[in-house]
């Protein structure tokens, strides 16, 4: 719908030139043709035809007259001279048409700028051209006896040099200076010399005058371009500043850009715009549309395979390829989809602001948006595709894979099974379901016991190693740290050793005290050793952040505390806490988390064990992958049940690699990460750090 006004970029409202869309915006009736200000209007189009033909004309001879070899001076003259006979022309329909006060204001920013182009080009070149000729006509006696000082010059300073050299190598040879000040120094020297030799190169006359005409001829070149770029900026600016009146648009051009992504900006003659999302259009019809019907895929039939599985199919075809590369087929089509939707978008927004009088951005104008606005947009595409593959492919592909029946007996070929999975496992039935809320139950035990623990013990060492009574704090930090400094692969497998049937631990207690405790053998006691090895092991990264936390305690607040009466307890729980946990507590919420997923240390310990096949069934069997086989050969692990001490994580690790039941692995990653994800939100909601955010 027309409105009385037009608006810039800057949405300033602007008067209506077009007296006849006035009108019509007003709800007037009247009749185009006869209208007077379209008579006007179809006049100057005339004129303005007539004036073009004749202007190019003019500038065609004036390019044949012109005896300037050098381009850029051609090309300014050129467009010097067309900016003159527009101004000429359009300054007597000024108040006629927007586009016309647009051209004229145009000309005049042409004229004013190329004439200064011209003039500062051309007496750069005119001072190069004088260093030229100073080249040719060297006084050559003077040549001669300004290499010759240079060359004596040269000698001294190389002699000097050695001699600080000698210097500083009898200062290394006695042991005052290290080595590495040594080369340092060396290298300073010779860099000096450097320095001293070029100060002196320039005192010849050739060598000066070659130095400044190649700074000459390259800024000559910057200077022309900067120039020129500045009266670019000027003239977007005015194209901002200037609107444009238009009675109607192709509303057809944003469907015709669903077909071909780049027509319509074509159309609207922004052919930088159009190149861009032609090549959307070729990656569209040539990779993507035919990968997803199934071309170019390694086994796969792109997206129907992602419906079929390969079901049917020979026998090389294999379910999970058919899945991943229908997964990929999915995503570029959305890829294409959104692209689609952006040159879409675009037409219909230029379309949009012609309509309210804001003009179409040029090659130039596009060119700088998106170098500042879109920068970080064009930088983040390479990112976003890499995240795309790399990560949310595989998460999408586990979850599509939950839903499946991949197990020992399909491997090769698996059909869609819905929520069967997860039926399975809720109802705690089947060989993976069956320990399912056992395991469970474990593992918020481990990860509540361990975690709180290990974040206790940290603490409470940091106010012990911290407090001023304590002497050799540096002594005892380091201790503190060493579970930390030691790799906890290496800590876990010595723990595993000492606390085996026939270990050093085991046997201590068995032939000096008489007890028979056998750590592995028992669930509760390997549970308890593997929350107490845990805190052994995390308690020092707590200790650290901690300690880290409680330096940048202001002293100040335990005085004033002091002052008011405060028992320790009550400065323990009022300012040391609330402090380091404001500090800590994203960091501690990792923890949880880590320890949520901790496979390495179950795995280790015990592998899970000790086995109890009556309560938590039996998940190996005969259909191995080599891999797993020679892992269990490894490390004695064939044909394990669900451990007593087996997390989600250890267990997922036994349905997937040594029983091969990857869709209900699938599943309980599933259920992990709603966990891990719930977790997380709630401690963070919760901290106070975040609160404050």
């Amino acid at each position: 719908m027309l409105n009385e006004f037009v608006y810039d970029s800057f949405q300033v409202q602007h008067e209506r030139k077009n007296l006849y869309l006035l009108d019509k915006a007003r709800g007037i009736k009247v009749d185009k043709a006869k209208h007077p200000y379209i008579i006007k209007l179809n006049k100057f189009k005339e004129e303005e035809a007539s004036f073009i033909k004749t202007r190019n004309s003019k500038i065609k001879e004036i390019e044949s007259s012109l005896l300037e070899n050098d381009k850029r001076i051609k090309k300014a003259t050129l467009r010097l001279e067309k900016a003159k006979l527009n101004k000429e022309f359009y300054e007597k329909f000024y108040d006629l048409t927007y586009d016309a006060s647009f051209l004229l204001d145009v000309s005049k920013v042409e004229i004013n700028m190329l004439e200064r182009v011209l003039k500062t080009y051309k007496d750069k070149k005119d001072e190069i051209e004088v260093y030229i000729e100073n080249l040719k006509h060297l006084d050559m006696e003077e040549e001669k006896e300004s290499k010759e000082k240079y060359e004596i010059e040269k000698e001294k300073i190389k002699k000097e040099q050695q001699v600080e050299i000698a210097k500083l190598k009898e200062l290394y040879d006695d042991g005052i200076i290290s080595k590495m000040a040594y080369k340092n120094k060396i290298e300073a020297l010779k860099i000096k010399e450097k320095d001293e030799l070029e100060v002196l190169k320039m005192e010849i006359p050739s060598i000066l005058i070659k130095a400044r005409l190649k700074s000459l001829k390259y800024g000559i070149k910057q200077e022309y371009k900067n120039m020129l770029n500045i009266l670019e900026l000027e003239i977007s600016d005015i194209r901002r500043r200037t609107p444009i009146e238009v009675s109607r648009v192709n509303k057809t051009l944003p469907i015709l850009t669903f077909l071909i992504p780049g027509l319509g900006q074509f159309i609207n003659k922004q052919y930088f715009k159009a190149s861009l999302f032609f090549i959307l259009t070729l990656f569209t019809y040539f990779a993507a549309i035919p990968y997803a019907l199934g071309y170019g895929n390694y086994r796969g039939t792109g997206i129907s395979g992602l419906i079929t599985l390969a079901q049917g199919g020979s026998k090389l075809d294999k379910s999970m390829i058919f899945m991943i590369e229908g997964v990929i087929a999915v995503f570029l089509l959305c890829i294409v989809i959104a692209a689609y939707y952006f040159a879409y978008k675009d037409v219909k927004d230029v379309l949009n602001d012609k309509m309210k009088g804001i003009r179409p951005k040029t090659y130039f104008e596009t060119v700088e948006s998106l170098s500042e606005e879109g920068l970080p947009y064009i930088v983040a595409t390479g990112a976003f595709i890499l995240i795309l593959f790399i990560v949310i492919v595989p998460i999408l592909t586990t979850i599509l894979l939950s839903f499946t029946g991949m197990d020992p007996n399909h491997q090769s070929k698996f059909p869609w099974v819905g929520l069967e999975n997860y039926k399975l496992l809720i109802q705690a039935k089947g060989v993976a379901g069956g320990p399912f809320w056992l395991i469970i139950g474990w593992t918020l035990m481990w990860t509540l016991g361990a975690t709180t623990l290990s974040i206790f013990v940290g603490f409470m060492l940091a106010i012990i190693a911290n407090n001023d009574r304590i002497k050799f704090k540096g002594v005892f930090r380091t201790i503190y740290l060493l579970p930390w400094a030691v790799p906890a692969f290496i800590t876990i497998m010595y723990f595993s050793i000492m606390v085996s049937p026939s270990g050093s631990i085991t046997t201590f207690m068995h032939d000096r005290l008489g007890i028979d405790l056998l750590i592995k053998n028992s669930p509760a006691a390997t549970r308890i050793f593997l929350i107490l090895m845990q805190t052994w092991l995390g308690s020092s990264y707590v200790f650290l952040l901690s300690t880290g936390v409680l330096q940048a305690i202001s002293e100040d607040l335990y005085e004033a505390a002091d002052i008011d009466g405060s028992t320790a307890w009550q400065k323990l729980s009022k300012i040391t806490v609330p402090l380091v946990l404001f500090q800590t507590a994203p960091l501690l919420i990792g923890q949880y988390t880590f320890n949520f997923n901790n496979f390495s240390i179950i795995y280790l310990f015990n592998q899970g064990g000790p086995f109890l096949p009556s309560k938590y069934g039996n998940i190996a069997g005969a259909s191995d992958l080599l891999i797993s086989y020679i892992y269990k050969l490894t490390i004695n692990s064939q044909y394990q049940s669900a451990g007593a001490s087996d997390l989600l994580i250890s267990y997922i690790y036994k349905l997937t690699i040594n029983s091969q039941y990857q869709s209900a692995g699938a599943a309980i990653t599933i259920f992990i990460s709603i966990a891990l994800m719930i977790i997380a939100y709630v401690g963070f909601k919760n901290s106070k750090a975040f609160k404050e955010e």
